[in-house]
């Protein structure tokens, strides 16, 4: 008798690890059935038949912004997005108030080579 397994995981053309659902489903301890529900609500976004995993790792946030405060589904899915989001904004602030200072520190290091005093 011949016995073979299944690859769990795939290699994108961008070099990141790709998983299946089974695996989804395994490593946070839910249904495959679960898991399809999630991508067919666009919950979690497959890229392919994989999931990328940030994807996965968005499940038991949703399960658990839906047991400890009660959210629904997409509810759950809108506040793990904004608080996405609200993180990309903090770093690009960050990014924005550190090139200020630059600019402002070389801008007063010329003006002070120029003999005046900066404003």
């Amino acid at each position: 008798m011949m016995s073979f397994s299944l690859s769990t995981t795939v290699v994108s053309p961008e070099g990141e690890q790709l998983y299946t659902f089974e695996y989804a489903a395994l490593v946070t301890d839910t249904s495959i059935t679960l898991v399809k529900v999630y991508v067919e609500l666009g919950v979690i976004e497959p890229i392919g038949s994989m999931l990328h995993p940030r994807e996965i790792a968005r499940i038991p946030q949703i399960q658990r912004l839906r047991q400890d405060l009660g959210l629904n589904l997409v509810g759950a899915a809108m506040v793990l997005d904004m608080a996405t989001e609200i993180a990309q904004l903090r770093s690009q602030l960050k990014a924005h108030q550190s090139h200020r200072s630059t600019v402002e520190d070389a801008f007063i290091g010329e003006v002070q080579r120029a003999g005046g005093a900066p404003p």
